[in-house]
């Protein structure tokens, strides 16, 4: 109960269902003195997303709290979640079966490519710019419709060089921002319309954003606020949730 809610809400839960009062500190306890399973895959690998989200961490009094960055990797077998910890992420991909072409997708962060670059090889590896940000930030540099519009039809088929010449001769912030991300991004743009027609892959990061969303729901409830050290359990205990592989032994 206490990977769904809060310590607190965990414990009136329990009370109410068993008659049995396992206060909130027993619960929190019982989370950091337990061994909770990663998922396995059955089968080979084809994809993996990449993503982040963030968590607030205990600060001491009277000081302004702060938003820090975690990862996790979503794939057909589960979810795997880590704090400040990326060989938490790739070990565990590399224990896995994985297909002779591993699809990997992400944003544009850097972070999230550091990852991916250190999973499998780049032989291996195929990187794909998740459509739905590549749009996001075209979006971003405005102005002309029928120039964004031209763009998005560009960029569907995976024509980079030809997008780029829409944008370089403007002098607008934006859209020298987005001629520097697609440059970045060149070799993970690919005919989108073709991948798409051909069921090659998946061509956005829809599954993980969405597990980042789960993973949220309980380490951003009103209110929440974790001490670093807590974390890496805290997020681990929420995957097993996510992969119901609570319970579960090993």
């Amino acid at each position: 109960m206490s990977a769904n809610v809060s310590y607190e809400r965990a414990a009136q839960d329990v009370a109410y269902l068993t008659g049995i009062r396992v206060p909130a500190k027993t619960q929190q306890r019982l989370v950091h003195h337990q061994s909770f399973p990663q998922p396995s895959a059955p089968e080979a690998l084809r994809e993996l997303s990449v993503d982040g989200g963030k968590v607030r961490i205990r600060t001491p009094l009277g000081e302004p709290c702060q938003w820090k960055d975690y990862k996790a990797i979503a794939t057909v077998a589960g979810t795997v979640a880590a704090y400040r910890d990326n060989a938490v992420l790739i070990d565990w991909t590399h224990q896995q079966p994985l297909a002779t072409t591993l699809t990997c997708l992400g944003d544009g962060h850097d972070g999230i490519w550091n990852i991916v670059e250190q999973i499998s090889t780049p032989e291996q590896r195929r990187e794909i710019l998740d459509w739905y940000h590549l749009m996001e930030n075209l979006h971003k540099v405005g102005g002309s419709l029928k120039r964004l519009h031209q763009a998005e039809h560009r960029l569907w088929q995976g024509q980079v060089d030809e997008t780029l010449a829409l944008f370089e001769s403007l002098d607008k912030k934006q859209a020298q921002t987005f001629c520097r991300y697609l440059r970045k991004h060149r070799h993970r743009i690919v005919n989108y319309d073709y991948y798409q027609q051909e069921q090659i892959c998946s061509i956005g990061s829809g599954a993980v954003e969405s597990t980042i969303k789960q993973i949220s729901r309980r380490v951003k409830i009103s209110g929440a606020q974790w001490k670093e050290e807590n974390l890496p359990q805290v997020l681990a205990h929420r995957c097993a949730y996510l992969n119901e592989l609570i319970g579960v032994q090993r």
